[in-house]
């Protein structure tokens, strides 16, 4: 697929509407990444994507959620304890220095190239991760800092993010960390 294609590859029509990307970004030979404008706030983002299955074809376009993350994140702990950590503080750094709350007019300019561009370090210092896992580190990275900033701009107070962060750090059972990651909806 052409980079041209991009937008046009990640447009989908959901309840009678044409949902165009603001921005999209092909994250590497796996992962395709888009924003689109939410409904939300003033403010908010969908976030989609599409992954390379292992038939070579594309998935459909997927929702990510924080439960999927958390999984990836997991299983990376469990291969990598000391490094996954690491990232997991790089993580918390990100949430209390970099991320805040975004105004409609940021939101409509966010180019999804400049926001993983900008953690080019952060990637390749925990490049290992992405041998363990559904997730390579890029993707990981540029899904964990998207969902920051959807909580941050549409719950500017809540902790979401923030919690499941801690509980993966102190090791809190599987139960807490995931029931954190569904938004307490595991039954």
């Amino acid at each position: 697929m052409m980079e041209n294609d991009l937008e046009r590859y990640m447009t989908f029509k959901r309840k009678g509407k044409i949902w165009k990307p603001i921005s999209v970004i092909r994250v590497n030979h796996d992962f395709i990444v888009a924003i689109y404008r939410g409904s939300k706030g003033p403010a908010d983002i969908l976030i989609r994507y599409r992954q390379k299955l292992k038939n070579d074809k594309w998935s459909n376009i997927r929702t990510p959620k924080h439960i999927h993350w958390t999984v990836d994140i997991l299983i990376k702990m469990f291969q990598e304890k000391h490094l996954t950590a690491q990232f997991i503080d790089a993580l918390m750094e990100i949430w209390k220095n970099e991320i805040r709350s975004m105004s409609q007019q940021e939101r409509d300019n966010l180019n999804l190239i400049e926001l993983l561009d900008y953690d080019k370090e952060t990637i390749l210092r925990f490049q290992k991760l992405s041998r363990y896992g559904e997730y390579n580190i890029k993707f990981l990275l540029l899904l964990a800092k998207l969902l920051m900033l959807q909580e941050k701009t549409n719950y500017p107070e809540g902790q979401l993010f923030q919690n499941l962060l801690k509980k993966l750090k102190k090791g809190e059972d599987i139960f807490s960390i995931l029931q954190t990651a569904t938004l307490g909806k595991l039954i």
